[in-house]
């Protein structure tokens, strides 16, 4: 029986307020709210404000407001903060280099509480990462999500306290390896670093392993739990269980063997049509696929999901038995494009590979056509390559594909152009979907893109998206493991290929941030970002750098980007690229800002937390902060 709209409106209302969205379900989607309550800045991941105070016209004034030192950085290994912050109600919530939880007061940064899921334990590897954490309210029950690469589990927290939550699963701690419908192995992995998603009472994960194989991983199944209780309330099987859509693209056994086809960069949610978007990532193993032979639904799959029972509504998989990691790394945005005199709703979902997958939100059909086109074969023993592969015909890629012309190899210099040609004798190259072989290939993008998971942000009122991108080759070669370990090839790290300097071996530049008008699907303007001092000095200008972390744009006509290795903090105008404030960084600001207004007040927040990034020639040193701007 339909709900009448008297029942849609109540229940529509109710998702607003026990999802701490705000006064209208629309705001939370385009980003008009004086907080910041979504990783994504709301559910849609527009990564958008309305906020203006800041503008173009001032941007120059800004100043440092307040810094939150978090005083647990290390060199070895390198810490990084990865964290988008949320804001709620003047009160700000973080995670630390060593993946602490903390909540602030957001005028001032003042420490008001803090939770260390590794209070007590000793341990000489990386904490892991996390990049944010998901809120929950309903009245004065207000409730903090968080997990980590560190732990398996997810953490249940009194938002007001910092305490876990005695009702929610084991006493706030709920087991991500459990409720698979699959039992794991005690070394498997399954942990989820990126902020589930709340709609209304559920929380929503991916998850899974982590892990690029060939050893044995979790499968990356979507599930919603209970935001109260910790009680699992659906699963959609990413590897489809015998009779389920998709089962017949793999091979018989894989439902109990196989690992990935994983979320790990975030989900997004139409609120309106009650439809969860998941971008998945690559099946396991990786870079060779015998014993999964077929195109591996639901792996490198956009899925759109019924939010509240995880029915599939419809899906589009971006790449076909992948063999090159090229899982979608980021949140699939909903956006709205000019279409003659009105609006489409659209789903944008970027890659690593460089493309733009958009359609419409509704009925999965592409906005522009998407091609089927052959590529090579393998030559590794019992590998089944898919034929073809799904080639976007618009817009046109936002990075650089292949490396099979020496066009495209460096010239910043005669000895760097040299050093990169010596290295190519020994390296098979070619196009996009060049597989993995025994000498090493060389693929362009590499396994951080193109893009990674800062994303792209979204102007629902320009209908434009703004996205940063890399352009910075890798190569990758298949060895022979060792006899009796169950699997036959290990592989040689995912080393970036580059010159004596440790350059891009690429021809700049290498870092660059785009404006796509999604109406005529061509860019506005492209710009070169960051910059090394030591080639400037040198006279070598416009290479941009390697860049990780994502952009946030506001209704103040600017776009709010760290990203870049020269460690530098910029605000970019939106209509033209134009530089119009810059602020050096302690360290490299490696994750997504956000932006938000307490007591009249626009703010501008960026975690400085550098490291991890051992490319190029900056930007490696680790950092604490939280850097918040204001206009004084």
């Amino acid at each position: 029986m339909r709900a009448s709209t008297t029942r849609r409106t109540f229940l529509k209302a109710a998702a607003a307020l026990s999802g701490g969205l705000g006064t209208s379900l629309k705001a939370a989607q385009t980003g008009a709210s004086a907080d910041w309550r979504h990783y994504g800045g709301t559910l849609g991941a527009t990564r958008y404000s309305s906020l203006d105070q800041i503008n173009r016209s001032n941007a120059g004034d800004l100043r440092v407001a307040w810094i939150h030192a978090t005083g647990d950085s290390q060199a070895r290994p390198a810490t990084k903060i990865e964290c988008t912050p949320l804001v709620v109600d003047g009160r700000m919530y973080i995670t630390t280099a060593q993946v602490q939880v903390r909540a602030l007061n957001a005028a001032t940064g003042e420490l008001l509480w803090k939770f260390d899921p590794f209070e007590g334990i000793r341990m000489r590897r990386s904490k892991g990462i996390n990049r944010g954490v998901a809120y929950w309210q309903d009245g004065a029950d207000r409730r903090i999500f968080m997990s980590g690469s560190g732990q398996d589990v997810m953490y249940c927290l009194d938002a007001d306290t910092g305490k876990l939550v005695p009702g929610f699963a084991d006493g706030g701690i709920l087991d991500l390896k459990q409720g698979l419908d699959r039992e794991l192995g005690e070394s498997t992995r399954c942990f989820y670093a990126t902020p589930g998603v709340v709609f209304e009472d559920l929380l929503i994960v991916g998850g899974g392993s982590g892990s690029e194989g060939p050893a044995p991983a979790a499968p990356g199944h979507i599930r919603a739990y209970d935001v109260r209780t910790g009680k699992r309330r659906w699963i959609f099987h990413t590897i489809p269980h015998p009779g389920e859509f998709g089962y017949d693209t793999w091979g018989k056994d894989s439902w109990k063997l196989a690992g990935g086809a994983n979320n790990w960069g975030g989900m997004s949610v139409d609120s309106d049509s009650g439809l969860l978007f998941v971008p998945t990532g690559s099946p396991t193993y990786d870079f060779y696929g015998a014993d999964r032979p077929g195109s591996n639904l639901f792996g490198n799959s956009l899925v759109a999901l019924d939010v509240r029972t995880g029915e599939r509504k419809w899906h589009f998989q971006t790449v076909h038995h992948d063999l090159w990691d090229y899982d979608l790394p980021a949140q699939p945005v909903l956006a709205r494009r000019r279409r003659g005199d009105g609006w489409q709703d659209i789903v944008v979902q970027i890659s690593k590979q460089a493309f733009w997958y958009i359609f419409d939100r509704q009925t999965g059909e592409p906005v522009w056509e998407i091609q089927e086109r052959p590529v090579p074969g393998s030559e590794m023993e019992g590998e089944h390559v898919y034929s073809t592969q799904p080639f976007p015909t618009k817009p046109q890629p936002f990075a650089r594909q292949g490396f099979d012309d020496d066009a495209f190899v460096t010239d910043i210099s005669e000895e760097a152009r040299e050093s990169v040609m010596r290295r190519l004798r020994d390296l098979k190259r070619g196009g996009l979907y060049t597989p993995p072989s025994r000498t090493g290939t060389v693929y362009n993008p590499g396994t951080v893109g193109g893009t990674i998971w800062g994303g792209a942000s979204h102007d629902p009122e320009a209908g434009v998206m703004f996205i940063n991108t890399n352009n910075w080759p890798k190569y990758f070669t298949l060895i022979d493991a060792p006899e009796g370990v169950g699997y036959p090839y290990m592989h040689g790290g995912y080393p970036f290929l580059v010159d004596h300097e440790k350059y891009s071996a690429a021809k700049p530049p290498w870092g660059e941030l785009l404006c796509l008008d999604l109406g005529s699907g061509e860019y506005r303007w492209r710009r070169p970002i960051g910059e090394y001092a030591e080639l400037t000095a040198r006279g070598i200008t416009g290479t941009g750098t390697f860049n990780v972390g994502g952009s946030v744009a506001t209704k103040g006509g600017l776009l709010f980007l760290g990203a870049t290795q020269d460690e530098k903090f910029r605000a970019f105008d939106t209509d033209s690229g134009e530089i119009l404030f810059e602020h050096k960084l302690s360290a490299g600001g490696y994750a997504t800002p956000c932006t938000y207004e307490v007591d009249g007040k626009q703010y501008v927040v960026i975690a400085a937390g550098g490291g991890g990034r051992d490319i190029g020639t900056g930007g490696h040193r680790s950092g604490d902060e939280f850097v918040a701007f204001s206009l004084g």
